[in-house]
């Protein structure tokens, strides 16, 4: 089973240490399958439970995979490697919707806002030792933050929001803590946690956001930090709403040390309103990038927080890149000052393909989520068959594995490409591959 290699260890930390070490070494191949918990138990003179805790941290460092009775493999490629490699390629004459990106339709021009930002730095060129934050990119994002309820606090400019994310981590967490993530979640947020050491808390997740249950549970084992997804959760199009926003506000009082981060995923791309679950107290973050609404290529995001951990962030910020160019900062003001994007049209556009998909979807009997975004997550029975199965369709979805940790097989699909002919194809599609042909069955995104 394993090649020849023999596992050790009498501790659960010892048998994780020799499987990735093995598989660092290369003596574990990716795709092998490991024995069985109890198997392994009996092998080595352990207790079970030793074995399923080193199985638990080895998946949690992104070592192995889990998938159900199949069992436990190694994972095709490393923690340090983004799961969006983990992707399904579209050959051709076949559609992609797997990419999660913008409608570039939607997306506004930019060549104008930049000559206008070139022109500022013409005149007056930003130098060292000036200050990092253009003082109306600050002003602006602050008088949005006010008007939807975010509370008090200085702002910071990042290169994107996983940048913003990673270093609000650093700032406040140390390699070794638990962190509460979103379970179906962001792909490159779960992979950053174990790339900086930390440990993942997988909290289920349904349309309205995280459940608080699953979030209690999550603090109440030791998770130091929780990291929320305010609208348009990828890959779920979850929303926060106003009465899980008071669910969840209750359950993060009830751990007052816990660092709170908010990532307003939908900003720009929802017309439905964020309920910030800060409060103003303890540590907190909430992060915006411009990346949905206005261009991925920008690479800017924008955030505020407590003033120490914002304080902290922009303290090491300036001893690596320093800034985020001034010139790109300026040129997101110009947009967000002559209107280039209007929300509400664009969010509209995406929920009328959203919805839908949905629609079509249910009435072949297929259940799918997507409240808000870019995206469609439709639960499936096995993964793989149905992503093979959509591709011998014509269609190319997002393999689930990309964004869960425990919870159940799915599919994502972005809606971007999408037109409305598309929508009764693809529907008829998705329903084949979820049912293999053998009828329809409704699914739910509990783990």
């Amino acid at each position: 089973m394993l090649g020849g290699y023999r596992i050790e260890g009498r501790r659960a930390a010892e048998i994780a240490a020799s499987v990735e070490g093995a598989v660092g070494r290369g003596e574990l191949q990716p795709g092998q399958l490991l024995p069985p918990m109890r198997e392994l138990a009996q092998e080595l003179g352990v207790n079970p439970n030793t074995v399923a805790s080193a199985y638990r941290t080895l998946r949690e460092r992104g070592v192995i995979e889990t998938a159900g009775r199949r069992g436990s493999r190694v994972r095709s490629r490393p923690a340090s490697t983004a799961r969006d490699e983990i992707r399904v390629e579209a050959p051709e004459g076949v559609r992609d919707v797997s990419l999660g990106n913008p409608d570039t339709a939607l997306l506004p021009p930019l060549a104008a806002a930049f000559a206008v930002a070139a022109g500022a730095s013409d005149r007056q060129p930003v130098m060292y030792g000036e200050a990092a934050i253009d003082t109306r990119l600050s002003a602006l994002a602050r008088e949005a933050f006010d008007a939807d309820g975010v509370p008090a606090g200085p702002v910071g400019v990042t290169s994107g929001s996983l940048d913003a994310i990673e270093r609000v981590l650093v700032a406040r967490l140390r390699p070794g803590d638990a962190v509460a993530v979103e379970d179906p979640g962001w792909g490159a947020l779960l992979d950053l946690v174990p790339a900086l050491g930390m440990r993942p808390v997988p909290v289920a997740v349904d349309e309205e956001g995280p459940v608080p249950e699953a979030l209690e549970q999550a603090l109440r084992e030791g998770a130091r930090a929780v990291i929320v997804t305010a609208r348009a959760q990828n890959p779920t199009g979850a929303a926060i709403t106003a009465g899980r926003a008071r669910e969840l506000r209750a359950v993060l009082a009830a751990h007052p040390s816990a660092l709170l981060i908010e990532d307003d995923h939908g900003h720009g791309i929802v017309d439905l309103p964020l309920y910030p679950l800060s409060m103003g107290n303890g540590s907190w973050a909430l992060v915006r990038s411009v990346a949905k609404a206005y261009g991925p290529d920008l690479r800017l995001a924008v955030l505020t927080g407590d003033e120490v951990t914002v304080d902290r962030v922009l303290g090491r910020q300036r001893l690596g890149p320093g800034w985020v160019s001034r010139i790109v900062q300026r040129a997101v003001v110009e947009l967000w000052t002559s209107g280039a994007v209007v929300p509400k049209e664009v969010a509209g556009t995406y929920a009328r393909r959203r919805d839908a998909l949905v629609d079509a979807l249910r009435r072949r009997g297929v259940e799918a989520t997507g409240r808000s975004g870019l995206n469609v997550w439709v639960p499936v029975p096995d993964e793989t068959g149905a992503v093979t199965r959509l591709l011998q369709s014509g269609w190319a979805v997002a393999p689930g594995a990309r964004f869960r940790i425990a919870a159940a097989p799915g599919i994502r699909i972005t809606v971007s490409p999408l037109t409305e002919a598309d929508i009764e194809p693809l529907a008829e599609a998705v329903a084949y591959a979820v049912t293999g042909g053998r009828g329809s069955a409704g699914r739910t995104l509990a783990t």
